[in-house]
């Protein structure tokens, strides 16, 4: 049996590319998505579900991966960078998200130049990295056979990594490279 998703994870899905999202749109989003997936194991009436998403809310915010600010009527969150950044890795774990590991002849070479200010996304994205196949070969150059450069695409414009982060997709590198990668993939 499929593991059933989280209601916190349908919340980070739900603010997902928005702007920002009222309590009542987050709300109205979950519990469709809840009584489409069948996410509730209790079958609970209607209060008690959105207490749960009330309560998730509350937790997402507590952590740090949502944050929100108050109009003059309506409370609104919208997703931090922790919570893209926990996203992508929920993704990463996703079975759902599993990609091909027949090697497609392409080579995805990503180089991260992330400056020691911003410590704590350079060594979120290293662990994005190592979670998605790629190999570390020489300081900040990673390569993988695996498609996951629309990923990375993602993540750097969702990080602003605009000069920060190169991502190349070749079918060539050189023999030596390729003997070192196979040698670090041991």
């Amino acid at each position: 049996m499929a593991k059933k998703p989280s209601i916190q994870k349908v919340i980070l899905k739900t603010l997902l590319g928005k702007q920002a999202l009222s309590m009542d749109s987050i709300k109205k989003s979950t519990e469709d998505v809840i009584s489409n997936e069948k996410i509730d194991d209790t079958n609970c009436d209607k209060s008690k579900t959105s207490y749960a998403i009330t309560r998730s809310i509350k937790n997402l915010l507590s952590d740090g991966l949502v944050e929100s600010f108050n109009s003059e009527h309506k409370q609104y969150f919208r997703l931090t960078n922790e919570g893209k950044q926990k996203l992508n890795n929920i993704t990463l774990d996703a079975e759902s998200s599993l990609v091909s590991t027949t090697w497609d002849g392409y080579w995805r070479i990503i180089l991260l130049d992330i400056s020691e200010d911003r410590k704590n996304e350079r060594d979120a994205m290293r662990y994005l990295l190592k979670k998605a196949g790629f190999v570390c070969i020489k300081n900040s150059v990673w390569i993988s056979m695996y498609p996951y450069e629309h990923l990375f695409t993602n993540i750097k414009k969702d990080l602003n990594l605009t000069t920060e982060m190169m991502i190349i997709v070749t079918d060539k590198i050189d023999k030596e490279t390729e003997k070192e990668f196979f040698n670090l993939c041991k």
